[in-house]
């Protein structure tokens, strides 16, 4: 097992007859992607829907982020027999394209891609199909009672035009932590719709200064509360079509919630994974919107907050909608290169680690998409005693994420990042800065062939 191992392919120089093959390919990817798979081996078969390269022994590398690694560690652990070559990178977060940009590389010199990487974004096969590196997987390496057992929806974002591309990691639908000693102590009540949330908020800030109802400090800040809310900000229609309107109510109402609660300093904006977070507000946190994984990568690890203390409950939703809805930040996906020259071990990899109870059902540290695992997983986060009170709100959350917010090539959270979150630092509104998101992503969208409905 070969860990942290150098990205390969920077210096690779294939020869002229493969560089002419694999350029003729780029140039008709649109058109037939089985050509440039096969353009990448001297001996293809077609099998499982594609042309696949010659198979050979050798080491399966994966490519995996800091989170994902001790699955990697895992599965060589239990599966001695199988070479792994593990490779660290940044997952692609917060829309850093490092994936693709490397798999554009290694097209061109016709070697270097991995055989299985994970990515946290939700939006890869949007351009993985068309560069010819995804496998479709509905087409014989997948049996289709293991996909059928994945939580309905879950998948989708890994669909294109009806084949399976890649499989879902774990569902990030968001719910409502909460710290319940001391909700408890304050002589509080869960809201229940956003409306109670405000209010509460305005509450926090008169009778508890300090203390927080939530943070809007992160790139993906939207996901949680815009998507939340119904805003039809990003709202993809079809293979390269979107609609960008941030005017709607649905959008002004929460961004208004919003700054009055940030202009009260009950929401901060700081960011949960910032060093000043931890340092100044880890234990003010009375209320917190965010997703699963919220439970054990900022509560348990990053914050440090104590056993019993964390409960989760329902999102809240706008009084009188009889349509419950969340937002939903990242989950992640798992790929598998048509390229892979070991595919029958690296599709086990690829099924292990999306479906197994040893790592889904046991260690994994949000709510799995497939959802034999994800029973599994509930009953061992009640086992180890860290939280206040069951997480059923997560089961009901991870049926109503809801679909009016897709993954489009363009990654929101970069154009939040970019557009929106230094206004919030130099004092501006959420409200204020909408029509500049907008146009933000209007200009994204459309730079990605996108046509674009506002």
């Amino acid at each position: 097992m070969t860990v942290n191992k150098p990205l390969a392919g920077e210096k690779a120089v294939p020869s002229k007859r493969r560089a002419v093959l694999l350029a003729a390919c780029a140039a008709t990817l649109a058109v037939t992607v089985s050509a440039c798979s096969g353009a990448a081996s001297d001996k293809t078969t077609t099998k499982d829907g594609f042309a696949q390269a010659a198979q050979t022994d050798g080491a399966v590398t994966v490519w995996v982020d800091a989170t994902r690694l001790p699955a990697a560690k895992q599965y060589q652990e239990l599966h001695p027999e199988v070479k792994l070559d593990i490779v660290s990178y940044d997952g692609d977060a917060n829309g850093s394209n490092y994936l693709q940009t490397k798999v554009q590389l290694f097209n061109r010199t016709g070697k270097g891609w991995p055989d299985v990487v994970f990515s946290s974004q939700n939006n890869e096969a949007s351009w993985a199909v068309d560069a010819g590196f995804a496998a479709p997987l509905d087409k014989g390496l997948i049996p289709a009672d293991t996909l059928g057992q994945f939580a309905k929806g879950a998948n989708d974002v890994c669909t294109v035009n009806g084949t399976v591309y890649c499989l879902r990691n774990d569902l990030s639908q968001a719910v409502l932590w909460y710290n319940a000693p001391l909700m408890k102590q304050f002589g509080y009540t869960v809201p229940k719709t956003w409306e109670e949330y405000q209010q509460l908020g305005e509450k926090v800030a008169a009778e508890h200064p300090g203390y927080l109802v939530g943070d809007a400090g992160d790139s993906f800040t939207p996901e949680i509360y815009l998507w939340a809310s119904k805003c039809e900000a990003n709202h993809i229609t079809g293979p390269k079509a979107v609609t960008a309107n941030t005017s709607g109510e649905n959008c002004t109402k929460m961004a208004k919630l919003m700054d009055g609660l940030i202009k009260n300093k009950s929401m901060s904006i700081t960011g949960v994974f910032s060093t000043d977070f931890a340092k100044n507000e880890a234990d003010k946190v009375l209320l917190m919107p965010g997703p699963a994984w919220y439970g054990g990568a900022v509560f348990k690890d990053t914050l440090k907050t104590p056993d019993k203390t964390i409960g989760a409950a329902p999102i809240p939703q706008w009084q009188g909608d009889t349509a419950p809805s969340t937002g939903n930040v990242g989950g992640g996906t798992w790929l598998l290169s048509q390229h892979s020259t070991h595919l029958k071990a690296a599709t086990d990899f690829l099924k292990w680690v999306t479906t197994d109870n040893a790592y889904q059902g046991e260690k994994a540290p949000g709510f799995p998409a497939y959802a034999p695992a994800a029973e599994n997983w509930l009953k061992a986060q009640a086992a180890s005693g860290y939280f206040a009170g069951d997480l059923g709100a997560l089961k009901d959350a991870s049926s109503q994420v809801w679909p009016g917010w897709g993954s489009g090539q363009f990654s929101q959270e970069a154009i939040w990042a970019a557009t929106v979150k230094p206004g919030l630092t130099q004092g501006q509104t959420i409200e204020s800065l909408l029509p500049a998101w907008q146009d933000s992503i209007v200009k994204h969208a459309e730079s990605f062939g996108y046509k674009v409905s506002k």
